[in-house]
């Protein structure tokens, strides 16, 4: 995948040069990971929390924090592996090296590299990387979201025009995390409402949301950085991004992506 930086335009040029570089990053992190994708060498180790963890990830977002920090040294830095950075630019990135690491371990192509950037807490730079596949959305704040497989010129990423549930197609990460969080009812009023659901979502099912293919993401459990790029890839497509309650925030522990047309009657099976 190569895309030309003629193509990548945004009119403020501190978030121009920061997007140009994150598109690069996301790239060249993703196919680091592919180094290891259905490797039988790769050894799986468990974070306390009991999540996995590889070298790959760990691989992926070194390379990434480093290149960040040494372009824009003043700007912060938050990894899921590698912890934080303060910053005093105002610009601070979220990255997550392998969103999907369950997916990555057990061969499924479905997982992303997620890099987003920030500026006085508001997103203004989102790219999801899906380097098995060799398919990628970027956004940033203001400029659309754009969608590029392979080697095609990039093309303008746009959410469904679905108006209905029953209609649409709903994805998730892990059916099992509505059972932990006490929302297993929430999932199940989803899967009867729309017409189709599917899992082995994480980033690739924002993905699907922004590119039109899905109208309604949904995970009882989030990030910050699993959250901070799809955001803003979301929304420049035309989609919202909120928590289950309709408020804008990557930060509530909780995502819904929606093409906006179907965010009313979504909300109200998810506010319980």
């Amino acid at each position: 995948m190569h895309v030309n930086v003629e193509s990548v335009t945004n009119p403020d040029p501190q978030i121009q040069k920061r997007l140009i570089l994150a598109i690069d990053l996301a790239y060249h992190a993703g196919q680091k990971t592919l180094e290891w994708f259905s490797n039988p060498l790769l050894e799986v180790r468990h974070k306390s929390d009991r999540s996995p963890v590889t070298v790959a990830d760990e691989m992926a977002e070194s390379f990434v924090r480093q290149a960040l920090l040494s372009a824009f040294p003043s700007d912060g830095f938050l990894g899921e592996e590698s912890g934080s950075v303060e910053g005093t630019s105002g610009f601070d990135w979220i990255v997550d090296p392998i969103d999907g690491t369950k997916s990555f371990i057990r061969g499924v192509p479905l997982y992303s590299t997620l890099v987003g950037c920030r500026h006085n807490d508001c997103g203004v730079i989102g790219v999801i990387a899906i380097a098995a596949l060799d398919e990628m959305v970027y956004a940033s704040l203001g400029a659309g979201a754009w969608h590029v497989v392979g080697s095609s010129t990039p093309i303008k990423a746009c959410v469904s025009s679905r108006r209905v549930l029953s209609e649409s197609l709903f994805c998730t990460t892990d059916p099992v995390s509505f059972g932990k969080t006490s929302r297993r009812g929430v999932r199940d009023a989803l899967e009867s409402a729309c017409l189709l659901s599917r899992s082995w979502g994480d980033g690739y099912g924002y993905l699907l949301v922004a590119t039109g293919r899905a109208e309604v993401m949904a995970d009882p459990l989030m990030n910050r950085w699993d959250a901070a790029a799809v955001e803003v890839v979301v929304r420049e497509a035309g989609g919202t991004f909120t928590d289950w309650k309709g408020i804008e925030s990557i930060d509530s522990g909780e995502g819904l992506a929606t093409n906006g047309l179907v965010l009313e009657e979504t909300l109200l099976l998810t506010r319980g």
